[in-house]
């Protein structure tokens, strides 16, 4: 079921085209990551989904209905500009939020009460803020986000100022959340923890929707045929047999009779041809396709992009 669509979103400011008929939409219960460089125009769709900004055309639909203030307690927001007070107690402050988003004091106590335990700082329920480190605020402000349970949860770079550990807590939080039917919309330069977690992407560039499907199908579109064959025997041996049937793209030695050869496909040939044509001169141990990264895809699609503007 369709939770969030955004339909052929407009935002200029002065001369700057923020967003130019952006399109996207997010299933119930998946992660759906919003990629793009700096100052692509994410941030920009996210204040206005949010209703912190309007379009100046376009709509954005949540549970097949036109958006409305009201809505916004619904939704789940960790801005990238983390918002709280420095001189407040920490216990205070979550439970003024938590508040804010319509939950009763008893409720807000009893659900603070175990979320800090689950994290394991209830110590610093009578801290201030400005106590706190950069990760250990990150914390209480990913408490305060999810505490009310809302069905859409926007997360602008979630794991900003954590460090490793702390990364993986949250991921499982967020994954946790996932299968408990949240929709959520990872805004975030953290390539790594797309390919991990997300279930579908979109990725914009200088206002534009560059690409965007599921996860698997954007790294199928990507792909270019090419495999990693690790074998025994001679890699001149091994590139004789190759001829202008495939294209040796690179090779590595790994030992004095061991290699890996990195193949692409060519004219319309398979992979099983590709293995007869090498066998008999060499001793194949293993055969992996060779799958692009989202940091090697994020990276191509800019690249076309830029090509195509510069054209």
């Amino acid at each position: 079921m369709e939770i969030l669509r955004v339909e052929n979103i407009e935002k200029q400011y002065a001369s700057h085209k923020a967003l130019d008929n952006i399109s996207i939409s997010t299933k119930q219960g998946e992660i759906f990551g919003l990629l793009g460089p700096n100052g692509a125009g994410k941030t920009t769709l996210i204040r206005i989904i949010n209703q912190i900004t309007a379009p100046d055309s376009g709509k954005v639909f949540l549970n097949g209905n036109e958006i409305t203030r009201e809505d916004i307690a619904k939704i789940g927001y960790l801005p990238e500009e983390r918002g709280l007070y420095k001189k407040m107690k920490v216990g205070e402050q979550a439970l003024y939020f938590a508040r804010l988003k319509g939950m009763s004091k008893s409720e807000a106590k009893s659900k603070l009460d175990f979320w800090f335990k689950k994290f394991d700082i209830t110590s610093w329920t009578n801290k201030k803020v400005e106590e706190l480190s950069k990760g250990m605020a990150q914390k209480i402000q990913f408490i305060t986000t999810v505490l009310h349970q809302p069905k859409l949860l926007i997360l602008d770079e979630p794991f900003s100022g954590f460090d490793p550990i702390n990364t993986e807590i949250i991921k499982n939080e967020i994954l946790k959340l996932k299968e408990n039917g949240t929709s959520i919309m990872l805004s975030t330069h953290n390539m790594s923890s797309v390919e991990e977690i997300c279930d579908s992407i979109a990725l914009i560039n200088k206002s534009k929707l560059v690409l965007s499907g599921s996860l698997q199908s954007v790294k199928d579109k990507y792909k270019s045929n090419t495999y990693a064959i690790q074998f025994k025997g001679l890699m001149m041996a091994f590139a004789n047999e190759l001829w202008t049937k495939f294209n040796l793209v690179d090779k590595k030695q790994i030992d004095d009779d061991t290699a890996i050869a990195y193949v692409q496909l060519k004219n319309n040939n398979t992979l099983n041809d590709l293995l007869k044509t090498v066998m008999p001169v060499v001793q194949i141990q293993s055969v992996n396709e060779v799958i692009p990264s989202m940091n090697d895809i994020f990276i191509q699609a800019i690249n076309q992009q830029k090509g195509v503007t510069d054209e």
